[in-house]
């Protein structure tokens, strides 16, 4: 059973527009530091201050080391000014009803609660037994910086999106209730237009009454946020900053990639290609982005190819194996180009927030040899890679609409007062 405890120091937006003015998306979302710095210059009071505050400078040309302690020291800095400033106040012992809404298809609607996990509970090879699964590798260097960010701050910034069954639907049903009983606390929209609607809850029955409802999960699974969940647990921290939803509510993107070829000719590529992979021309003229498990989209700069995987190339009972990241990996960037490594940087891992076009572009102008699009992963196919316990491939599920960093913030220590 999933325990979540309350937020015993928090800062938050003190109305819609302060929320406007500080939310962002998450650090992991963007392509470039360029992209940060761009939103600065039109957000200059955003939470991206304190979270990328490498690009808080005044020309994009003078963008920070990330790592460097005075960039860190910038962003607890950065945090102080924020906590100081009209737009955001204090609040103590808080629970939050967190609502995600695409406009576009009034069915997404995703509904969690947010407050602190509890880093014993993630499962790990010495926690065999932790109820929170913890479903991908995770970079020590990556969550190093995260860790760094924290520490630098006394702040944890980065929510952790976690999943559970909700078999019975209580979970999303008292949630639901909540909702439509209470006035919202604050609302604003991310770049795409979803509306993010969020509920403190401080009366102490109310929080009781929604962990308990959480606390009749199983199990829960982390869908968005392990590195962040690492970070917590690497400053030997006892919590961390998350949200548990519902998985029916969930959805997950395309997440694709742009590969640097080598110099490989395209007739080399087709070869390799054919050992492990039927090919054949895509079946829409233009860019390509498959929907569907084993359809494989390829641009080699003249073309977009369908590969399906011949017979043999995975074990569909393997879980992991039969997610189409992983087959990709195995067979076309190690089995063709001889990268072995996810992490090579000859990888480049591109989001939902860029589409099939774009990606066209990047290999037309010459930054990439090809672009490779995946079909999104499903929920079923996630969860059966956590209950049998394997990690997802790298870089395989990409959750939208996904959370807006900065509308809940847990202070680490107590807030001045005076």
């Amino acid at each position: 059973m999933p325990t979540l405890d309350p937020v015993p120091h928090a800062l938050i937006p003190v109305d819609s527009a302060a929320a406007d003015a500080i939310g962002a998306p998450n650090y992991d979302e963007f392509q470039s530091d360029g992209e940060v710095w761009d939103i600065l210059q039109t957000h200059p009071r955003s939470v991206l201050k304190v979270t990328m505050p490498q690009c808080d400078v005044q020309t994009r040309d003078g963008i920070l080391d990330e790592h460097a302690q005075a960039t860190l020291d910038k962003a607890g800095a950065n945090l102080a000014t924020l906590a100081a400033d009209s737009i955001t106040r204090n609040v103590e012992n808080i629970l939050w009803v967190y609502e995600i809404t695409v406009p576009s298809d009034p069915s997404i609607r995703q509904i969690g609660l947010g407050g602190m996990g509890r880093t014993d509970e993630i499962r790990t090879p010495e926690n065999p037994g932790g109820k929170i699964i913890r479903n991908e590798g995770v970079r020590e260097s990556k969550a190093r910086g995260r860790a760094d960010l924290t520490r630098a701050t006394r702040a944890d910034m980065g929510m952790v999106n976690n999943a559970v069954d909700d078999q019975d639907g209580d979970f999303f049903s008292a949630l639901d209730i909540h909702a439509r009983n209470h006035p919202v606390t604050f609302e604003t929209r991310d770049e795409d237009g979803n509306r993010h609607r969020v509920w403190i809850v401080q009366d102490p029955a109310k929080i009781e009454q929604l962990r308990g409802v959480l606390a009749k999960e199983p199990r829960a699974y982390v869908a968005d946020g392990n590195h962040r969940s690492a970070a917590a647990a690497m400053l030997g921290y006892s919590h961390f900053l998350t949200v548990f939803f519902p998985a029916r509510t969930m959805t997950i993107a395309p997440y694709n990639r742009l590969v640097d070829t080598g110099g490989l000719s395209g007739q080399e590529l087709r070869q390799g290609l054919e050992k492990a992979f039927t090919v054949e021309a895509a079946p829409v003229v233009g860019p390509w982005q498959p929907w569907h498990s084993h359809d494989i989209g390829l641009y080699d700069g003249e073309r977009w190819l369908r590969l399906r995987p011949r017979p043999g190339t995975f074990d569909a009972s393997d879980a992991a194996q039969d997610i189409d990241a992983d087959i990709v990996q195995r067979h076309l960037f190690d089995g063709v180009l001889g990268i072995a490594d996810a992490r090579d940087g000859r990888l480049t891992y591109v989001g939902a927030n860029r589409d099939e076009k774009w990606l066209q572009g990047e290999v037309d102008a010459g930054r990439h040899g090809i672009a490779v699009t995946l079909p999104p992963v499903t929920m079923p196919q996630f969860v059966k890679v956590c209950l049998q316990d394997k990690l997802m491939p790298p870089k395989s599920t990409w959750f939208v609409p996904k959370i807006r960093t900065g509308l809940v913030m847990a202070l680490l220590d107590p807030p001045p007062t005076g």
